[in-house]
C-alpha cells in the first residue's frame, strides 16, 4: 500500500520547526517553546483586526504543534508517520506502548480497514424484498356456515388459510470507475400466483457534466434488450431526459422511444410534456403544483383523450 498517496489532501507540517526545537526535545523543552510562542502570538495583544487574525492563526498551529508533541503516543505516531497518521481514525483503541515498527504496522491495518469501508459505500449496494399476503380469511371467516349439533368443526379446517399471493426481491450493486463513470448491476425476481419472471440488468453512466449525462444498458430475463437513455439541462428552466430502447423477441426487434421535456414553470410547479412510442404510443402532458399545504396534478393523455387531475390538502399536526 502507499502510505504517501493515501493521505494526499492532509498537509503536511514539521511541529518541531515550528516550536524550534530539535526532534530530540524533552518535554520541558517543549513546554518551554509553547510558553513563549503562546505568549508571543495570543491573538488578545494585538488591537488591529488584521494582525489579530494572523496571530490568531499562529496561535492555533502553536497550540496544535504543542498537543502533539506533548503527547507521548501521538508524538510517537508523528515521529513515525507524519501528520497523516494522526488523521487515521483508529489510534485510540491501539497501546500506547508500541515501537515506531508496530505503530508503522498497525497504520497500513487501519488504512486497509478505512479503504473497505469507502469501497462498500462506493458500491452503495441496495436491495428490496416485498412479499403480499392474502389474509382474507382471517379477518373475514365463514362464519355464517351453520353446523348440526352432532357434528363437530374439523380443528384443521377452522385455522385461517393464509397464503402468499406475491414476492418481489431486487438488488443492485454500483461499480465505480472513475469520477464520472459507474456501471450498475442489477436483478430483479417476482412471482405471483404460481407464475414468475426475473431479469438481470448492467448498465454505464458517463457523466458529461452537472448539466448532462448519458447511459447505456443491456437487460435478459424476458427477452433480451438494450437501451441508451441521456439528461440534458437545456436552460435554468429547462431540461430533457430521454431515450430508445431495442428489444429482442422471437418475432423480431421491437423498438421503443421515450421523450419528456421538463420545465419550472415558478417555484412551485413543473409541466412535463412526454411522449412514449413503440408498440402503443403515448403523448402526454402532466402539470404538478406542490406547496406546504396542497399538492396537485393536472394529466392529459393524447392517445386517449382523457383529462385527469388529482389535488391534496397537507395536514400539518
Amino acid at each position: 500500500m502507499d502510505l504517501d498517496s493515501d493521505e494526499e489532501n492532509v498537509v503536511e507540517e514539521d511541529f518541531y520547526a515550528f516550536l524550534n526545537v530539535p526532534k530530540e526535545a524533552s518535554k520541558e523543552e517543549i513546554n518551554n517553546a509553547y510558553r513563549r510562542l503562546s505568549r508571543m502570538y495570543h491573538p488578545d495583544k494585538h488591537v488591529d483586526p488584521a494582525l489579530k487574525e494572523k496571530a490568531e492563526i499562529m496561535f492555533n498551529k502553536t497550540k496544535r504543534a504543542y498537543e502533539v508533541l506533548s503527547d507521548p503516543h501521538r508524538r510517537a505516531i508523528y515521529d513515525s508517520l507524519g501528520t497523516k497518521g494522526l488523521e487515521t481514525e483508529g489510534w485510540e483503541i491501539v497501546q500506547r506502548t508500541k515501537t515506531p515498527a508496530e505503530i508503522r504496522a498497525e497504520y497500513e491495518q487501519l488504512a486497509e480497514e478505512r479503504a473497505e469501508r469507502k469501497k462498500k459505500q462506493a458500491t452503495n449496494p441496495s436491495g428490496n424484498i416485498t412479499i403480499a399476503i392474502n389474509a382474507t380469511d382471517l379477518f373475514n371467516p365463514y362464519d355464517d356456515v351453520y353446523y348440526d349439533d352432532e357434528f363437530e368443526d374439523d380443528i384443521i379446517s377452522s385455522i385461517p388459510n393464509i397464503e402468499v399471493s406475491s414476492m418481489q426481491f431486487s438488488q443492485s450493486v454500483d461499480f465505480p470507475l472513475t469520477q464520472k463513470d459507474t456501471c450498475t448491476l442489477s436483478g430483479q425476481l417476482q412471482t405471483q400466483n404460481g407464475t414468475g419472471a426475473g431479469g438481470i440488468n448492467l448498465s454505464w453512466r458517463h457523466i458529461f457534466s452537472h448539466k448532462s449525462w448519458a447511459e447505456v444498458e443491456m437487460c435478459a430475463g424476458s427477452g433480451p434488450g438494450i437501451s441508451f437513455k441521456g439528461f440534458r439541462t437545456l436552460s435554468k428552466r429547462f431540461f430533457w431526459n430521454g431515450g430508445t430502447i431495442l428489444q429482442f423477441t422471437p418475432e423480431g426487434i421491437r423498438p421503443g422511444v421515450m421523450s419528456t421535456l421538463a420545465m419550472q414553470i415558478d417555484k412551485y410547479s413543473v409541466g412535463y410534456l412526454s411522449y412514449q412510442g413503440g408498440i402503443r404510443q403515448i403523448f402526454s402532458t402532466q402539470v404538478i403544483r406542490e406547496t406546504e399545504e396542497i399538492s396537485g396534478s393536472y394529466d392529459c393523455l393524447g392517445c386517449n383523450n382523457l383529462v385527469q387531475f388529482n389535488a391534496s390538502k397537507h395536514s400539518i399536526v
